[in-house]
């Protein structure tokens, strides 16, 4: 990427609605969509309103609505703004129908939180491709990396929302929850809608020649990108259990989410800020070796410090990768992005599920001194490195 116009990174009247509407877009998608139910469970769990049985079933429902959301969302929404608003439309009204659902029949919560994961994949795969073609077309294609910091900020405020509530009931935070939902979708709406129409740039033909090679290279995207799935949720799964046991300081639990969420953000935000002209493919393989170093690490120390080195390593980057991913799809299929977009969310979900079942598969015996959650980990350091290697290779030719 050479520094010019498409790299800028001030907002202008014309590009200012567009980066607030995906960061607002991207923050009720994540933040509620997706992210709301890991903060919620404790208390959950505190009102009997669920088991931990029931818990995992609302987990793992979401975990499949997501990716049937990205297998679905280029086939479905040919109008990417479409998606957005049906998406957002749809998490605001699963999330006020949690308040309705019983302990009796828990798995309408499933119902719905599968849903939710449908309407998230949607919101994400169609907001970044309308968000980044619009910038495209205004020769601000270095905004785009502002829009992820959605992501961070929607999971801080789920997170800062249910620490400061949690003396209320979990059903009283889902209420809440769902009207930030809607003002969310209200204001998304208001900032995305009538954007003017900008005739983009004809397409030479050494951009046609290439074309080819990208759709070649595209495949290889899916599959790092299904890998920083795999390798992502592990240590987002389990780095509270391996802290759990090791404090029971019920503060510090509180705390986890929304320092979390808050290091995605920053992360995105300074790569946004000062690495724009970097390009995509070598700032991905950086956040995905150090993720890679972060499931490395509990494997041969195991204390507070090493799993909170873990959590800044790949809570800070976990976003980094999301973001320069994204945008490098965007870069190899510019006629189509959200085809690529939905392929690599679609991956990237199955990794999502592959890691938690194959944790489940191990059971609860050892091999070799090392646990199902410390096999997976190992698993995920290769699969992360290996697949760093080869981004760093591709910028590395280009």
């Amino acid at each position: 990427m050479n520094p010019s116009s498409d790299n800028q990174s001030i907002l202008t009247g014309a590009t200012w609605p567009i980066v607030v509407g995906g960061i607002v877009s991207l923050a009720v998608a994540m933040g509620i969509g997706r992210f709301a139910f890991t903060p919620l469970l404790p208390l959950m769990l505190r009102d009997g309103i669920i088991d931990i049985a029931t818990g995992t079933e609302w987990a793992a429902a979401n975990y499949i609505g997501y990716l049937l959301g990205a297998l679905s969302a280029a086939r479905i929404f040919r109008k990417p703004l479409r998606g957005v608003q049906i998406g957002l439309a749809g998490i605001a009204l699963t999330t006020l129908a949690i308040v309705l659902v019983d302990s009796k029949i828990a798995t309408a919560g499933a119902i719905l939180r599968g849903a939710a994961g449908i309407f998230s994949a949607w919101v994400l795969v169609c907001t970044s491709g309308w968000c980044l073609n619009e910038l495209a077309l205004r020769q601000a294609t270095g905004q785009g990396s502002w829009i992820y910091t959605g992501v961070g900020l929607g999971i801080t405020l789920a997170g800062v929302m249910t620490w400061l509530g949690g003396h209320q009931s979990a059903t009283a935070l889902w209420l809440e929850l769902g009207i930030v939902a809607c003002a969310g979708m209200a204001l998304a709406m208001a900032c995305m809608r009538n954007r003017p129409i900008v005739a983009s740039a004809p397409k030479s033909a050494a951009s046609l020649v290439n074309a080819g090679q990208d759709r070649r290279r595209s495949y290889a995207l899916v599959a790092c990108y299904s890998a920083f799935g795999f390798g992502y949720i592990i240590p987002a799964t389990f780095l509270p259990t391996m802290a759990k046991q090791l404090t029971s300081d019920p503060r510090i639990f509180g705390l986890t989410w929304p320092i979390f969420g808050l290091a995605a953000a920053l992360s995105v935000a300074a790569g946004a800020r000062w690495l724009a002209a970097w390009p995509r493919a070598r700032l991905w393989a950086l956040a995905q070796a150090s993720m890679a170093l972060g499931t490395l690490l509990p494997l041969f120390v195991n204390s507070l410090w090493s799993i909170a080195v873990c959590a800044v390593l790949v809570g800070g980057t976990f976003m980094v990768a999301t973001m320069a991913g994204l945008q490098l799809a965007r870069e190899t299929m510019p006629a189509n992005p959200t085809l690529l977009l939905g392929r690599m969310t679609a991956g990237f979900a199955a990794g999502q599920i592959v890691g938690p079942l194959m944790i489940r598969a191990f059971g609860s015996g050892q091999i070799a001194g090392w646990d199902a959650i410390s096999w997976a980990n190992a698993t995920a350091t290769i699969l992360l490195f290996a697949t760093a290697a080869w981004l760093w290779r591709m910028s590395q030719s280009k």
